[in-house]
């Protein structure tokens, strides 16, 4: 069976400068995404933050940046601390007139454990659907 990543775009009323900002300076991140460790938009840059699952359960990320071309794309591993899998988040810029299209796409879901809700594809995809549609649009727009 083939997985397919989870993948959205969303197009914001912001350049890709700001935007590229927003998902890559450590204090700015804050205010609109994860209460990060650290950042530092770097190869081989590693950075935890906590988060918490539908039952309450929390849970520690564990991420490494494997690739970054500035203004552009950025990579990184995505794990949890005590659970088993390893998925790939990237974030993809591209202008679109005076705004910037994002381009997101979370693969390897499947290799996080089955049959727990924390981790359904269903349940990333409400994540991400408030953090790009809600969150970093009401952040770089405002």
């Amino acid at each position: 069976m083939k997985h397919e990543p989870l993948v959205m775009e969303r197009t914001y009323n912001a350049p890709p400068d700001r935007v590229w900002d927003a998902i890559t300076n450590h204090a700015k991140m804050k205010e609109w995404y994860f209460d990060m460790s650290d950042f530092r938009p770097e190869v081989g840059f590693e950075f935890t933050f906590p988060g918490q699952g539908h039952d309450g359960k929390d849970f520690l990320h564990l991420c490494k940046i494997t690739e970054v071309v500035p203004g552009k794309k950025l990579v990184h591993t995505w794990k949890y601390q005590e659970y088993p899998g390893e998925s790939v988040l990237t974030w993809e810029l591209f202008p679109e007139g005076n705004g910037t299209r994002v381009k997101l796409t979370h693969a390897g879901l499947e290799t996080f454990p089955q049959g727990d809700r924390n981790f359904s594809r269903e349940s990333f995809t409400g994540g991400w659907t408030e953090i790009l549609g809600k969150n970093l649009k009401e952040f770089v727009e405002k």
